[in-house]
C-alpha cells in the first residue's frame, strides 16, 4: 500500500507546478482525476508530458451543463482539489472552494505565482517574474548580470513543493476536525521563503547583496564550479577545512602554498591557482580519483549523462529517461504507473460511496 492509497484528488489541468504538484501525489499513491479541456493539447506541443504520469484524465467543457455537473460531482466526492487559474475563475464557474458546502472536509489547493490577493494577482506572470521580486533571481549568476535557474527554483521548488507541503498538512487537519481549508500557495511567497537561510545571513551582514561575492554564489574557491582540460565543468564544494585540505591533497597543491581563504580578498588569486591545475586534465580523470573521497568534488554531468553515474543507477534515480518517484518511503514506497483517458461514467463511479 501506498502511503496516500484512498486520497481522492480533482486536479484541474494547468501548467507547470500543478501538474508537478498532482504527480507527486499520485506517485505516492493519491488517486487523482485530471480534469482537460476537450482537444488540450500541451503548450510546449510534447506528444507526452512526464509531469501527467499517474492519474487518469477526464475531457470535460466545463462552460456547458454537463461538463460543469460533472466536475462538481467529482469535486463533492473529493478530499481535495488543485487549480492554478487567476483569482476569480473557479469562482465565476461555480466552483470555487465556497461553492461546496456538503464537503466541508475539502482542502482546495491554490497554485498561482502571485497569490489570491495583492497589486500583482490579476496579472499574467512565469517563473522567471515571480522570482525576480523576492530577491533570489537578482543573487543567482555572475556579477555582471543575473541567470535564471530554469524554472526550477519558483515553479517547482517554490510552488509545487509548497503546494503540496501545504495540501498534506490541510488533509492532515481535516482528517483530525473534518474542516478543510483554502491552500494559497503563490511561488513568490514560497521563494522568499527558501531564501531564509541567505536572507538571514545577510540580515546577520554574512552576505553582500550582490552576485559574485559571496560563499555560495560561486565567489569562493572552494564552492564553484571549474573547467577541465577537456571544455567540461568539476563541480567543488569543499567548504569546512577539512574537505579543502583533501581537495587540496588530492590537486597536489601544499596548503601553505596558498593565501588565507579566510579573507574574501584572497579568493580569486586562490581560485586561479585551482583553476590552473583542474585545466590539465579532463573531467573524468578527475571524476575517477575524487570519486568516494570526502574532497566535495563531482563531475558537472549533463542531462543525458545524470541517468548514467554509478551512484544515481544505483539508486535507481531515474525511470529510463525519466526522474522515479521521490523521496523514498521505507513502509509504502511510491509507484510509478501511467494514466488513461477515462469518461465521466466512469470516473464517478470510480468515486462512489
Amino acid at each position: 500500500m501506498t502511503v496516500l492509497d484512498g486520497l481522492r484528488v480533482v486536479e484541474i489541468a494547468g501548467l507547470g507546478p500543478t501538474p508537478f504538484a498532482a504527480m507527486w501525489l499520485a506517485d505516492h499513491g493519491a488517486d487523482v482525476i485530471r480534469i482537460t479541456r476537450p482537444g488540450a493539447r500541451h503548450v510546449l506541443g510534447l506528444d507526452r508530458d512526464v509531469l501527467d504520469r499517474g492519474r487518469d484524465w477526464l475531457e470535460l467543457d466545463l462552460k456547458s451543463p454537463a461538463g460543469l455537473s460533472t466536475a462538481r460531482d467529482l469535486i463533492a466526492r473529493a478530499d481535495a482539489v488543485i487549480e492554478g487559474m487567476r483569482p476569480g475563475v473557479m469562482e465565476r464557474l461555480g466552483l470555487g472552494p465556497g461553492d461546496f458546502p456538503d464537503n466541508p472536509r475539502l482542502v482546495y489547493g491554490r497554485m498561482t505565482g502571485w497569490g489570491q490577493h495583492g497589486p500583482l494577482a490579476h496579472s499574467a506572470g512565469h517563473d522567471l517574474t515571480y522570482i525576480a521580486i523576492t530577491g533570489a533571481l537578482h543573487a543567482i549568476g555572475p556579477a555582471d548580470h543575473p541567470v535564471p535557474p530554469l524554472n526550477l527554483l519558483g515553479d517547482f521548488a517554490g510552488g509545487s513543493m509548497y503546494l503540496v507541503a501545504g495540501m498534506l498538512a490541510a488533509i492532515w487537519r481535516a482528517q483530525r476536525t473534518g474542516q478543510g481549508q483554502v491552500v494559497d500557495a503563490a511561488i513568490s511567497d514560497g521563494v522568499a521563503h527558501l531564501m531564509a537561510m541567505i536572507s538571514g545571513m545577510r540580515a546577520a551582514g554574512a552576505w553582500h547583496d550582490r552576485r559574485g561575492a559571496n560563499l555560495l554564489d560561486g565567489a569562493a574557491p572552494y564552492y564553484t564550479v571549474y573547467e577541465c582540460a577537456d571544455g567540461r565543468h568539476l563541480a567543488i564544494g569543499a567548504i569546512e577545512p577539512q574537505f579543502w585540505a583533501e581537495l587540496l591533497r588530492y590537486l597536489e597543491i601544499d596548503p601553505a602554498s596558498l593565501p588565507d581563504r579566510a579573507d574574501a580578498g584572497n579568493w580569486p588569486a586562490i581560485r586561479a591557482r585551482l583553476a590552473g591545475v583542474i585545466a590539465t586534465r579532463p573531467r573524468d580523470d578527475w571524476a575517477a580519483l575524487f570519486e568516494g573521497t570526502d574532497a566535495c568534488a563531482a563531475p558537472v554531468l549533463s542531462m543525458d549523462e545524470a541517468p548514467h553515474h554509478p551512484h544515481m543507477a544505483a539508486r535507481g534515480s531515474f525511470a529510463g529517461a525519466e526522474p522515479a518517484p521521490a523521496p523514498r518511503l521505507s513502509a509504502s514506497p511510491a509507484v510509478l504507473r501511467q494514466g488513461q483517458a477515462i469518461d465521466a461514467a466512469r470516473a464517478l463511479a470510480r468515486w462512489q460511496g
